[in-house]
């Protein structure tokens, strides 16, 4: 008998698919399906954020649409318990996180049962669960808005987590989806060395990991997939990137405020330029260059919480900026610096439930979805791996 049960988790920020309407839709349904076929977990969670795109209001219905196209397709039809979640209720302007999480158990998965956070018990999953709108009062899941006060200097966004708790097999875990702040300008971003962006995004994540670790409920090992926004240390990048070049600095006529930053090289080829929504950097291949590799060094946001969670090594390139253009599919966008936004990020007793087969078969995988295809300006990421079956406890 196996021992052990595969997941697939997947974080996927979905606001340019709802932006440019009908066109990416198709291929990023396909990547994924395409994905669920050759791994064939038997529990799969779908985190997205940003459902509905910059104009929600507008798409919302597309959106509402689109969840329904995954939950009535063939490709998912072997999937017989679906538990749905859409913040979509964008009027209640206070909760609103445009965050949508959706779980899918495989026929042959029997031992499942789900958290209802109202009464402090797992329940039997069965049918179809599909909550939609304003999620007032659904009770097996939370879901939060960050506090307005955290940052009075900052326009207030749709940020926050949603969270469900489910025991496969005897094993519980909590599956966290997470949005945090992105960094609204290139130019204050390259200020400082964190930026003041970064520690935003810290103070944010500290605040959903003691809402997680809060002894309101029982601890389990988690999982945080979502769009943390975390980005490069723009500074020392900056500095890196621009060694021989002439740096120039161009203000606003009429203030001391920069306007621009531009690098150029000896023959005055322009190497960088950056302004609030412009990081243009003439060697672009370099960010896809062996994966990246070179530029995790700067990747320095989630070491501040190496004591609770870890990562699986990243050997894929940053999952933001892509270009939407459909015909530039591994193309970025100059408009932010490449980094890797998307993550699955887990307790350090999540890694203890984690099957490590031998060598020869197929173990854990961390990767982008659609890597040669335009899936619009984030890449899906997902992490596929073995879960351990426990004996059931007495």
């Amino acid at each position: 008998m196996e021992m052990y049960t595969d997941v697939l988790l997947v974080t996927a920020n979905v606001g340019s698919l709802f932006d440019n309407v009908g066109e990416i839709e198709g291929d990023w349904l396909r990547e994924f399906f395409k994905t669920v076929h050759m791994y064939k977990p038997r529990f799969v969670a779908l985190h997205f954020q940003e459902v509905g795109g910059k104009d929600y209001m507008m798409n919302m219905g597309h959106a509402e649409n689109f969840f329904w196209t995954i939950e009535s397709s063939s490709e998912m039809a072997d999937f017989d318990r679906v538990c749905v979640y859409v913040d979509s209720h964008f009027k209640a302007v206070d909760s609103f996180t445009a965050l949508g999480s959706m779980y899918f158990i495989h026929k042959s998965l029997k031992n499942i049962q789900q958290y209802d956070f109202n009464v402090k018990e797992f329940k039997a999953v069965s049918g179809h669960n599909k909550y939609v709108g304003s999620l007032e009062g659904v009770t097996t899941m939370k879901k939060e808005k960050f506090p307005k006060n955290f940052w009075p200097d900052f326009k207030w966004s749709r940020k926050g987590y949603m969270r469900t708790r489910w025991i496969i097999h005897n094993q519980g875990l909590d599956l966290v989806n997470v949005h945090l702040f992105h960094d609204a300008s290139n130019l204050i971003a390259c200020n400082a060395s964190p930026s003041e962006y970064s520690a935003n995004r810290k103070k944010a994540l500290r605040y959903v990991i003691n809402r997680i670790k809060d002894n309101s409920y029982s601890p389990l090992p988690f999982f945080l997939f979502g769009d943390f926004n975390f980005r490069l240390d723009t500074l020392s990048l900056v500095q890196n990137l621009s060694m021989s070049a002439d740096i120039q600095t161009v203000k606003k006529d009429c203030s001391n405020e920069v306007e621009k930053i531009i690098c150029e090289e000896k023959d005055h080829q322009v190497l960088l330029q950056i302004e609030t929504k412009l990081f243009a950097y003439l060697h672009q291949a370099t960010f896809r260059e062996n994966n990246g590799k070179e530029l995790l060094k700067y990747d320095k946001e989630s070491s501040a919480f190496h004591d609770v969670i870890t990562e699986e090594d990243i050997r894929f390139p940053p999952s933001y900026p892509y270009s939407e253009d459909y015909t530039k599919p591994t193309q970025y966008m100059n408009t932010r610096c490449p980094a890797w936004c998307d993550r699955i990020l887990m307790s350090h007793g999540a890694v203890d439930i984690i099957h490590r087969r031998e060598e020869s078969e197929s173990g854990v995988v961390y990767n982008t979805l659609g890597s040669d295809i335009c899936m619009g300006d984030h890449k899906p990421v997902f992490l596929f791996f073995p879960l351990k079956k426990i004996a059931h406890r007495h």
